[in-house]
């Protein structure tokens, strides 16, 4: 690992991990964290009832983009990774970084973005906190958010229950998000209709846990994109996956411009799409479910879960196999 701070430590990639492990889990070790999930089960209320936490903070550049901004990709984020771990999002907690000279204006457009993205998702913002910083010690606006659910009933996701055989369905196409930030950031004048994904998911996650009892495992590939997500879940599973290219959707948009740009879109981040991995008898049932809904119009089973250990294998549009390993390097830094 590196000596210093690097922004490929922010990227969810392989240093982001690196990161985690040597040294924030070697200080911060318990049974909760050590899971490594998108938010913890905690359960130190009556028996029956569980109490699901995630925390996350918001430093994308620029603040404003096609299809969001930071005050609704904070709630988004928050409240998706409480949605697909099973919970109920119910609160969350705002805690803003403020830059000096950051217009009022700009800060209200935030903060109305966010009051009417939590109204969508059906969560109350119950706390919150408030600091400024002098001028060029900040970036505008940085915002940290902690969310609070109950774990809906029957809701069991883990690693330890995908198994061979298991497909593996995406609710959407990739890359919007990651390659609309990227292009607004550097004013490239690419692909002039890209618009980011960025949506809360708890709705259409809650409706398929609901109808759907075969699914075994749901996260949404946010850094580091469907490649890094799905090592994740191979590594802690134990087992291999094997995508299919030519099933995995991505707009043409956003693949011609990813390739002028030499960009992959499988490492794209995703602000309003999540990986479902279900039995296999219930895959196009899921699928069917997820298009009746406007965040699912182009769900896609997109892979299989096989003996292994931990591989993720990518099976091209030309008929070779390539691994997928997590991402490397700081291709798109600050896009959540």
């Amino acid at each position: 690992m590196s000596d210093i701070i690097i922004l490929s430590h922010g990227d969810g990639g392989i240093l982001t991990h690196s990161l985690v492990k040597d040294i924030f889990l070697k200080y911060f070790n318990s049974d909760y964290l050590n899971k490594l999930t998108d938010s913890v089960h905690l359960n130190f209320f009556n028996e029956g009832d569980r109490i699901v936490v995630s925390t996350d903070s918001f430093v994308v550049s620029p603040i404003f983009f096609p299809g969001g901004d930071i005050g609704k990709l904070a709630v988004c984020g928050t409240v998706n990774d409480l949605a697909v771990s099973g919970a109920l999002p119910r609160f969350l907690t705002v805690g803003f970084i403020l830059e000096e000279g950051l217009l009022l204006s700009e800060l209200e457009e935030v903060v109305i973005s966010m009051a009417r993205t939590a109204q969508e998702a059906g969560v109350a913002i119950v706390a919150g906190d408030t600091k400024v910083v002098e001028k060029g010690h900040g970036d505008k606006i940085f915002i940290n958010t902690t969310g609070i659910g109950t774990l809906l009933e029957g809701a069991a996701l883990g690693y330890e229950a995908v198994k061979p055989g298991d497909k593996i369905v995406i609710n959407g196409t990739l890359g919007d998000h990651g390659l609309t930030v990227l292009t607004q950031r550097q004013e490239l004048g690419l692909g002039e209709g890209l618009r980011s994904d960025c949506a809360p998911l708890n709705g259409i996650i809650q409706k398929a846990l609901k109808e759907i009892s075969g699914i075994k495992i749901m996260r949404d590939p946010t850094r580091g994109g469907l490649a890094t997500t799905l090592k994740e879940i191979a590594d802690f599973s134990g087992l291999d996956f094997t995508i299919f290219e030519d099933q995995v959707p991505i707009k043409e948009e956003v693949r011609s411009t990813a390739e002028m740009l030499g960009l992959d879109p499988l490492y794209l981040a995703n602000e309003g799409k999540f990986i479902s991995i279900v039995e296999s008898g219930q895959a196009d049932d899921l699928v069917r479910l997820f298009r009746e809904d406007p965040l699912g119009r182009e769900s896609q089973i997109i892979g299989e879960v096989e003996e292994g250990s931990g591989k993720v294998y990518l099976k091209t549009f030309f008929g070779g196999t390539k691994y997928l390993h997590y991402l490397s390097g700081t291709p798109l830094p600050r896009i959540c």
